[in-house]
This record gives structure tokens, sequence and C-alpha cells, in this order.
């Protein structure tokens, strides 16, 4: 892993967005890049980047994701931290494009994608355990509470680094999620291909939302948000869903 710089330092810093989040959830981008420039540091976005390949790689095809991470991998080469907002996808670069690069049998390749792997940082772990910080001089005057994605809770090993960013935050209550530890049924495809069961996940899933009697629902994950804001919104539930570097962001005292 690329080595603390030490608090207050200044980084510069490469985005990956995320094909996901540029395409339906375009205020994260602009929310990590407010919290990260408020925070003293440089933010560069390469507009050469794309998806990934990790919805893909999860589906069994990964001849489609391989020129997807070798694209990824000459965008990026020479950035120095790597930030994104989605622990998913992050756990696609992290975890699976080793072993992408591996089944190349290309030497060089795997060398690059081992080394490039190192410095890519979820949006928490980059404050908390790269930057060193937690109170980002957020405002956010409500009751929220924190679901935790199946991917950063099981593939990146997060810990409480985005309840920390919270428990940081001025006016912000955070209430504990019953069953915190519970997928909400989304899973990419897994949604589509097992409706039914992912239905009844959600389900479980928006009930302990609910029984928290929290005004936001937050997570690190804009794919779990869709899930649940989807779910909540069919039932007129008057919660919001937000992005945690969305609560970050905010500094006035109408936040909430």
């Amino acid at each position: 892993m690329v080595p603390s710089p030490g608090r207050g330092a200044t980084v510069r810093i490469s985005l990956f967005i995320t094909c996901y989040n540029d395409l339906l959830f375009p205020e994260t981008g602009k929310a990590v890049v407010a919290v990260l420039e408020r925070l003293g540091h440089a933010v560069e976005f390469r507009s050469a980047q794309t998806c990934c390949g990790q919805m893909h790689y999860n589906s069994g095809d990964a001849g489609e994701a391989l020129p997807l991470m070798r694209h990824f991998v000459e965008v990026f080469r020479d950035a120095a931290i790597i930030c994104a907002p989605s622990a998913s996808c992050v756990a696609m670069i992290r975890h699976h494009y080793p072993k992408l690069a591996a089944e190349t049998a290309d030497a060089a390749l795997a060398r690059e994608v081992a080394a490039i792997a190192a410095r890519v940082f979820e949006f928490s772990e980059l404050l908390v355990d790269t930057l060193g910080v937690t109170d980002v001089g957020a405002v956010y005057p409500a009751a929220v509470t924190y679901h935790a994605s199946c991917h950063a809770l099981r593939s990146l090993r997060l810990g409480d680094q985005p309840r920390r960013l919270l428990e940081s935050v001025r006016g912000l209550t955070l209430v504990d999620l019953p069953r915190a530890d519970e997928c909400c049924g989304f899973g990419g495809t897994f949604a589509v291909k097992n409706a039914d069961v992912s239905t009844a996940m959600l389900d479980d899933k928006m009930a302990a939302i609910l029984e928290t009697g929290a005004a936001a629902c937050v997570a690190a994950d804009n794919s779990c948000l869709l899930q649940i804001g989807g779910g909540l919104h069919r039932r007129g539930a008057a919660i919001r869903c937000l992005h945690l570097a969305e609560v970050l962001a905010a500094t006035g005292p109408g936040a909430g």
C-alpha cells in the first residue's frame, strides 16, 4: 500500500469515478472532489477512464473484462493515488485484476496490475487510513443510519472508517442499523437473475432502516443506495438515501 503522507500533507489524487456513479449519481463525484479539495489536496480527473469491467467479470465474461483492465492500467499507470467512491469497484481492481492478469501469462502486465492495485483506495479508507483524517469539516444536522455494503465488509474488509467519519460530522446523530451486516439484495446482476430473493432481502433491509427512525440512510456504494432508495420510494417513506461523500461535503446549517 501507499505510505501515509501524514496529516496536512498535500497530495495529488486521481479520481476514478466509476461508470455507475458517472451515469447515475454525478453528485457523488462532485462531493468527493469538494471534500478532498477542502482538505487541501489536488484532484485530477482523467477523462479517458471507462468501466473497470466488474459487471463483465461477475457475469463470467472475463474476455470482455480483460481489455477494460488493460485500459485502466494505461490510464492510471503514473497516478500516485487513485480514489474511487465505490467499494465494489475497488474490490474488482484490488482482488480480481491480479487474477485476470495472471491468466494472461504476461508477467509485465501482472507486475503493473499489482503495483497499481496497491494505489487504489475506497474513499473512506483513503481519508482515514492514508490521509489520516476523520473530521473533514462537515455539517449535517440530522439523524442518519449507515448501511455497509457487502463489498466493503467482505471484500475490502473495511472496518469503522465510514462510521468514524460520520461521527465527526457536526450536528449529525448516527443511529445504529439493526442487522447491519445483512445484504440489501442488490448484488449487481443478482437482483435481475434472482428477483424474488432480492426483493425479500430488500424488504428486510428496509424494515431495519425504518426501525431506526433516521432521516437518511448513508452508504459508501451507490449501487446499494439505488436498491434501497427505490424500495423506500415505492413505499412512500420519507427517508433520503445519500452517499457518504455527499454528507461529508455538506457544510451549511440547512444541509439536513
